[in-house]
């Protein structure tokens, strides 16, 4: 697998990292700082621990990858972190699922859609990955 393919495939928009990390911060911040209630015990301390979780995914995905050596694992590894923030993302939304009362509650869930809308936005890069490890296949031995 060509180098300066899978760099140019593994660049990630500056703009959408940025508008990603400042979604999951508001959504973090209002998590922890906001009135968010629930009906169920434990409800809220899961939310939290569940937006702590999509926050290292999305960091995981927007990480350098330079450290990989070889280009395919490279790809494969972009490609498995964008598919755990997706999973870690729907355990959020379910966990959110659960709240019911608070004042912030509106607030939070506009800022998950917002979340949600942007990860979304990664399906074409996603799928440009899968086409590069399809395309690749067993290239290089894997």
């Amino acid at each position: 697998m060509d180098r300066e393919t899978v760099k140019q495939a593994l660049a990630l928009d500056p703009g959408w990292t940025e508008a990603a990390r400042h979604a999951w911060l508001a959504v973090m911040d209002l998590a922890v700082w906001g009135d968010l209630g629930s009906s169920r015990l434990g409800t809220t301390s899961r939310l939290r621990k569940r937006v702590l979780e999509v926050g290292e995914k999305l960091k995981s995905l927007t990480a350098d990858r330079d450290w990989i050596p070889r280009p395919r694992e490279q790809v494969k590894n972009a490609l498995a972190s964008a598919l755990g923030l997706r999973d870690s993302l729907m355990e959020l939304e379910r966990a959110a699922a659960s709240l019911d009362a608070g004042g912030d509650l509106d607030a939070f869930r506009g800022r998950l859609d917002e979340l949600r809308r942007l990860v979304e936005k990664m399906a074409p890069q996603e799928n440009r990955w899968a086409r590069l490890l399809d395309s690749q296949y067993g290239e290089d031995g894997d």
